[in-house]
């Protein structure tokens, strides 16, 4: 992930001599989320910084990604997990320039235009500038995995930046871009482009997905998100979720997932991440889980001071005063200094498999199975302001990325796409069962069946 500023609307003929430097100096307050190095691309109508952190091709996947007669620039923040499948379906030639995941947003918009982006399986908030049409497009991520906001200057000019910081004191009107929208500015329409069927639970009544089908479902997504060109790892605090992504991901740790499996990963074994307080749960369940899947396990600790001393820069990086948010956040952002620190960019989390199956205890107390349903909907819905957000934010503030596999698209059809009923607890059935059983075998029972705890109590 990266970090993306870009400024639009511009008058013909002004001068844009103040506006680079103004644009610079707004981007470097989220640089933290690229700190390998920044991209610029100016043209009198538009303006576009990049601020990268190097995963995919980091000698040659620079941006803005510029099309090769210079006619599209573009600049994103986040994966295209698909990407290589897109490619190939491409029916129009596309002359790549780089071998960056995300250069085939350009080639979909000149097929396919603002249409294309729901063909997109990623994470992903991006600006794109067609020169020759004076066009521009701006697109999120259906969930909001990325962060994305937009707010108009005193000039009219619209901006568009990865977090809030950059545009707080210059823009009047900042606000969210929502998630799963696509904004064309040349019919000035803001576009919902992923319309599912499984939000109606009379869509999924009756419908079913067999336990291998779940199973094969998830290790397929852990696979394409394990994408990348640089050391990564797994954060495993002991319980189902991350451990089930652990499980998955030491499968596929010895090799390469970018060139179809066949070249040797960075490190022959998986590292797994885990921090607490001293004699915290969570740690103690990291490592039985890390020990029985092999991982290399560095497990962290910090006091209860460090957490408070942390504070004032959790929030600054995750832009929220919600109490929840960043009681979750601060260890998660003290761990992602000392994953930093040893040289790792990329981590799998396991955020989004409690909205997928029900996993909070207060779903229990669902009447039925269509309450269940709606309910998993609607915290689907609210992941990016979260989840999400503290998950990103957190990592980002020292440019780690963080990567989730439940909320793979192709996953998530495949999972909501099932009745609730089988995804609801009962007497003698604990929460997420349907999932459990899926991975029987996989993890031993003490990990399999332990009872969820949130992050910040397990800690």
């Amino acid at each position: 992930m990266c970090s993306i500023l870009g400024l639009f609307d511009l008058t013909p003929g002004a001068d844009l001599s103040p506006l680079r430097p103004l644009a610079l100096s707004l981007s470097s307050r989220q640089r933290h989320r690229g700190p390998d190095w920044s991209g610029v691309y100016t043209e009198p109508r538009c303006l576009l910084v990049h601020e990268r952190l190097a995963i995919v091709d980091p000698a040659g996947g620079a941006q803005p990604l510029l099309s090769g007669d210079g006619r599209l620039a573009l600049a994103v923040n986040g994966e295209i997990y698909n990407h290589r499948e897109l490619e190939r379906g491409l029916t129009q030639s596309y002359d790549f320039q780089t071998g960056s995941d995300c250069e085939v947003i350009n080639a979909l918009y000149l097929q396919h235009g603002p249409a294309g982006v729901a063909l997109l399986n990623g994470i992903y908030a991006f600006a794109l500038w067609d020169s020759q049409q004076g066009r521009y497009l701006i697109a999120r991520d259906p969930l909001g995995v990325c962060p994305l906001y937009w707010g108009h200057d005193g000039d009219g000019r619209l901006w568009v930046a990865s977090e809030m910081k950059a545009l707080a004191r210059h823009c009047h009107d900042v606000s969210v871009f929502p998630p799963g929208h696509v904004y064309d500015s040349s019919t000035g329409e803001l576009t919902f482009f992923h319309e599912r069927a499984w939000r109606d639970y009379d869509a999924v009544k009756g419908k079913s997905v067999p336990p291998q089908a779940l199973r094969d479902g998830f290790e397929q997504a852990v696979h394409r998100q394990l994408m990348t060109d640089v050391p990564y790892g797994v954060l495993l605090s002991g319980g189902l979720d991350s451990s089930l992504v652990a499980a998955c991901a030491a499968r596929f740790a010895r090799q390469r997932v970018e060139d179809d499996d066949r070249g040797e990963a960075w490190w022959p074994r998986l590292h797994s991440f885990a921090i607490g307080l001293v004699g915290s749960p969570d740690l103690a369940a990291a490592e039985v889980a890390a020990k029985a899947l092999g991982t290399v396990h560095h497990g962290f600790t910090y006091r209860f001071e460090e957490g408070l001393d942390a504070l004032p820069e959790v929030i600054r990086h995750v832009e929220t005063y919600d109490v929840t948010t960043i009681r979750a956040s601060t260890p998660m952002y003290l761990l992602a200094r000392r994953i930093k620190a040893m040289g790792v960019k990329m981590v799998l989390s396991g955020e989004g498999s409690d909205e997928i199956f029900g996993g909070y205890l207060y779903f229990h107390k669902a009447p039925n199975a269509r309450a269940f349903h709606e309910e998993c909907v609607r915290k689907i819905d609210a992941l990016h302001q979260f989840d999400c957000a503290r998950a990103n934010k957190a990592m980002m503030a020292w440019g780690v990325e963080a990567r989730v596999p439940f909320l793979d698209l192709q996953f998530l059809d495949l999972a909501m796409g099932m009745d609730a009923q089988a995804k609801m607890a009962g007497p003698g059935r604990i929460e997420k069962g349907v999932l459990r059983e899926a991975f029987e075998g996989a993890l031993s029972p003490e990990i399999l069946w332990r009872q969820k705890e949130q992050f910040s109590d397990g800690v």
